[in-house]
């Protein structure tokens, strides 16, 4: 059995600092922090049907100021939503060449799988497979019985989730095959051609919905909050990144979905100070508008949580000023949990101010030491910390992508969270699409990271890991290798940022088995048997050419199994270094 490989300290460098494009200040904002990371989005290749959608895009890099149309970007009756001008920070170099690696990027490791003559991603078979419904077992879909919201709140502890207003369920209302995720995002020639330079915009897109009559816009809304407080989250983090069109509308529609459905469930407001250009009054404004809402989070005392991203982008007394503002024109007390990009040098300054603190965070599993150093320095200041959370970050129209090690980044984010002993945790994030980061049900990864979620969240509450009460695998794995050029004419190809781990080409199978059991797993051609003990036991297999897949096997019968929908392929047309999941708990 192998170890979890969630070690090795590593500290986030900087990104690099210009593109050439000039395009977003949020983004350049974002490139000189430390330890920053940020979104946008795209999509892929081939027409695809509702079942099998082979995206291909480029997740973004930065919450930015998003036009809220584009001319010419693809036909539809409907009225378009607002699109937003992605950025790029440019490539980060990277020596470890392979014979066959597209440009910048690293070895293929170990994988040994063989490329098809003539073949292309997109003309390789996709395994049919309908979008990630609950499978009807007994006991529901997870290999635990998830304790009552009652139970899970009753500790204190807080599990929000970052919510990004570009990318709700659907952006038009018209069925999946051809909405403006599939025409425009997905597709390099989506929006007129914009994307086509890094291969479309996004590489997944939300679990797809079938169209709806009547306010359909706030019905997709309530069924995030469904589907998040299913989980045993407490909210979202609702990243304001502006102060009035299309994502304020949907800001708005947010904390009226949550109140309708769970008036327990919170939306902490997150001004986007890479986005707003706003001074102290206006922003207090804003967030009084919002504070109306009896669904914007407050502490018990009845303040306010104001989590502004990048809070270093403005002084302590600018803040301060903010906070005055709310008091004396709105009769609002302010709980300030500031979000940094770089915690160490403004944790002092800012601790008179604040309620509390949080950082961005590292996405590769060898990035986290430095956040028990954090959590501790928080403390010490009588300060709570809220730890991010995260699984992964693939971002094309930037260029740059974190080896999150399948699953690794997801457990090792999950235990700084639990043994440094945070009092909140951020999910990074629920759909920013455009950074390849959700933990939202999307279409090439189902409920997998945000079952698993739910597992570490139980723990992170209640203080005790869940007993396993129903055997379910998780597998996850790259549809490419690493190092794979695309023949698809993409110009701007990912390399990984600084201070990550190595690429690497593995499936990984992640099982929660309520006895011993063999796994069976075949990753393409070749099948291997393992011996594992009852419990959470992570396998890693090399990957291959040809389609995933892992059996639990006990005395001779099955005891559950899983297939990746997607086939792996050494010959691809667009670069997409996301890893796909999929768990037996809903297959």
């Amino acid at each position: 059995m192998s170890t979890d490989p969630a070690e090795q300290p590593s500290r986030r460098r900087p990104l690099p600092q210009g593109d050439g494009t000039g395009r977003s200040s949020r983004a350049a904002a974002r490139r000189r922090g430390r330890r920053g990371h940020r979104r946008r989005s795209g999509f892929r290749t081939p027409a695809f049907l509702l079942t099998a959608l082979l995206v291909v895009a480029l997740g973004a890099g930065a919450s930015l100021v998003w036009d809220p149309f584009t001319a010419g970007a693809g036909s539809a009756s409907q009225a378009r939503p607002e699109i937003g001008t992605p950025w790029s920070t440019g490539p980060v170099p990277d020596d470890d060449r392979a014979p066959t690696t597209a440009p910048g990027t690293t070895a293929p490791g170990t994988g040994t799988g063989t490329a098809t003559p003539g073949a292309s991603r997109s003309a390789l078979p996709v395994v049919p497979r309908t979008p990630d419904t609950p499978v009807r077992r007994r006991g529901g879909p997870l290999p635990f019985d998830l304790p009552s919201p009652e139970r899970l709140r009753a500790s204190g502890k807080l599990v929000f989730a970052h919510y990004f207003t570009p990318y709700p369920l659907s952006l038009d209302n018209v069925a999946p095959e051809r909405d403006y995720y599939a025409r425009n995002y997905l597709k390099p020639e989506g929006e007129s051609g914009k994307h086509a330079r890094y291969g479309g915009l996004l590489r997944d897109r939300p679990l797809p919905v079938a169209p709806k009559s009547g306010d359909w816009e706030l019905a997709n809304l309530k069924e995030e909050v469904r589907t998040a407080r299913a989980a045993g989250l407490d909210g979202f983090t609702l990243d304001l990144l502006s102060l009035s069109g299309k994502n304020w509308e949907r800001s708005t529609m947010l904390l009226e979905a949550a109140r309708a459905v769970d008036p327990a469930f919170k939306i902490q407001l997150m001004p986007d100070m890479t986005s707003l250009r706003t001074d102290p009054a206006g922003l207090a404004d804003a967030l009084a508008t919002l504070a109306r809402s009896p669904a914007a989070h407050r502490l018990p005392d009845g303040r306010l949580v104001v989590t502004p991203f990048k809070a270093e982008a403005k002084d302590p007394a600018w803040w301060k000023q903010m906070m005055d503002s709310l008091r004396t024109r709105h009769g609002i007390r302010t709980a300030l949990v500031p979000l940094f990009l770089d915690f160490g040098p403004h944790a002092t300054p800012f601790a008179p101010i604040s309620y509390g603190f949080t950082e961005w965070g590292s996405r590769s599993y060898v990035g986290q030491e430095p956040a028990g150093r954090d959590t501790r320095r928080a403390h010490e200041l009588g300060k709570i910390w809220m730890q991010p959370v995260s699984v992964q970050d693939a971002r094309p129209n930037q260029g740059i992508f974190d080896e999150a090690g399948n699953t690794s980044t997801l457990r090792a984010t999950w235990k700084h969270a639990i043994e440094d002993r945070a009092d909140w945790v951020q999910l990074t994030t629920w759909n920013d699409y455009s950074e390849g980061s959700q933990f939202a049900p999307s279409l090439h990864n189902g409920h997998a990271y945000l079952d698993l979620t739910s597992y570490y969240l139980t723990r992170f509450k209640t203080g005790s890991y869940p007993k396993i009460v129903r055997d379910t695998l998780y597998l996850t794995s790259r549809v490419q290798f690493a190092g794979t050029a695309p023949t698809g004419g993409q110009k701007l190809v990912m390399r990984l940022r600084g201070g990550s781990a190595a690429a690497r080409d593995r499936v990984e199978v992640l099982s929660f088995l309520t006895a011993p059991s063999t796994l069976r797993t075949t990753t393409g051609s070749a099948r291997t048997d393992r011996q594992v003990p009852a419990g959470v036991n992570v396998e890693l297999y090399p990957l291959r050419s040809g389609t995933n897949s892992t059996t639990a096997l006990r005395g001779g019968r099955t005891a559950t199994k899983v297939t990746l929908g997607y086939p792996v392929s050494r010959i691809v047309t667009v670069q997409d270094l996301q890893y796909y999941a999929a768990t037996s708990g809903r297959s």
